[in-house]
């Protein structure tokens, strides 16, 4: 029996990013919600210092946490400082939430090789914060580009892997 794992990702809007990977080979789950801020029970109206973020259910027997983490950096722009598109502040904050040392190894390796790739034009800025808690966000953003399949997302893949 598999034991699956979670990932915990911030790449500006939620939306957009549960949308790409909910649909990834592995991937058995994904939930929108609020990591990093200061206060429990974070809404969409009062969230402070939590990053709309991504809790990915995944069967490490199908995917690896280094390809999930490649996945990230293709799907969003890990250069703009508390900026997706049209989305500013720092609940769009660029931001991987490890867990352990292990993932902070994969993390730091990666972002190696995305910088040296120069495929972006600048240098990645996506800050390591420690996972604390994961607090879902309401019913009406899970899923909400299913529910909504014109809504609003600046998420799309740009670039094949970085691996």
């Amino acid at each position: 029996m598999t034991s699956y794992k979670k990932a915990y990702f911030a790449g500006g809007c939620f939306w957009g990013m549960e949308e790409l990977f909910r649909v990834r080979p592995g991937v058995k789950d994904t939930e929108v919600g609020y990591l990093g801020g200061q206060t429990d029970h974070p809404t969409y109206q009062n969230h402070p210092g939590h990053a709309e973020g991504l809790e990915i259910t995944y069967d490490p027997q199908e995917t690896s946490y280094k390809d999930l983490l490649d996945y990230l950096f293709r799907v969003h722009d890990p250069t703009t400082v508390d900026r997706q598109g049209n989305d500013r502040g720092s609940s769009y904050r660029s931001a991987i939430f490890v867990q352990d040392e292990q993932e902070k190894a994969d993390a730091l390796e990666v972002i190696g090789i995305v910088n040296e790739s120069g495929r972006w034009p600048d240098k990645v800025v996506t800050t390591l914060e420690p996972f604390t808690k994961f607090w879902p966000a309401e019913a009406y953003h899970q899923d909400y580009l299913v529910k909504n399949p014109n809504g609003y997302t600046c998420h799309f893949e740009r670039f094949g892997s970085f691996l």
